[in-house]
């Protein structure tokens, strides 16, 4: 049963990871090119999900969303959740490397008659990931952690199994050790597969980064 649990919770992870990367992406790309409006409406959706506990939004669309005659089981229900919940965090990390790019590069780029979203793919977004990845990275290992909350809707995963085993067994000890243990394999498991993904997708930034620890040990 634990096996299953950690499967579940490494597919739900996985994949919104990857839905929640895609949207905020497209929101960081709407809030940069299609003006002040679409700008108000996406800090507004980030403003909401920052500032409103994951378990609220989860029953939100859990128990919320039928009201309305959109049913969903635990597991859409979870990956939703996920998947909104990440993408807000995500697109105020993109937001921060996308400001950070120095201005004359924009204008550089214009001046070689790059359109607009070739300017904001080649010379914002690409150099702002690289810059930013290691805060998302964090904020990956962060969502993987916090998919125990659904258990709250039955989803068996690692939490929700571990319920289980102890709800059957009563040793509540010897089971919340185990999954405390899977937990922190899963985490720094997470964090090393992104720590290489980065340098492998990012080897310049890697580079850079490598001589300034350099510098600073040598200083």
């Amino acid at each position: 049963m634990i096996l299953n649990g950690v499967g579940l919770t490494i597919v739900l992870s996985f994949v919104a990871i990857g839905l929640g990367l895609v949207l905020a992406t497209l929101m960081s790309a709407l809030r940069s090119l299609a003006g002040s409006w679409a700008g108000y409406v996406v800090d507004a959706y980030v403003e909401l999900m920052r500032n409103t506990p994951f378990l609220v939004q989860l029953f939100m669309i859990f128990f919320g969303l039928p009201q309305l005659g959109i049913r969903m089981n635990g597991i859409e229900a979870s990956l939703l959740a996920m998947t909104l919940n990440l993408a807000a965090y995500a697109t105020e990390i993109i937001r921060a490397g996308v400001d950070s790019i120095h201005k004359s590069q924009i204008e550089a780029g214009l001046a070689l008659a790059l359109s607009r979203r070739q300017v904001f793919q080649y010379v914002i977004l690409q150099p702002a990931f690289a810059r930013v990845w290691p805060a998302l990275s964090s904020q990956f290992v962060l969502m993987m952690l916090a998919s125990s909350i659904c258990s709250f809707v039955s989803v068996q995963e690692l939490s929700g199994t571990a319920a289980i085993i102890e709800a059957d067994t009563f040793r509540s000890f010897e089971t919340y050790i185990v999954v405390t243990g899977v937990y922190l394999v899963l985490a720094l498991s997470l964090k090393l597969a992104l720590n290489w993904l980065g340098r492998k997708i990012f080897p310049q930034v890697s580079g850079l980064a490598r001589l300034s620890d350099a510098h600073g040990e040598a200083a």
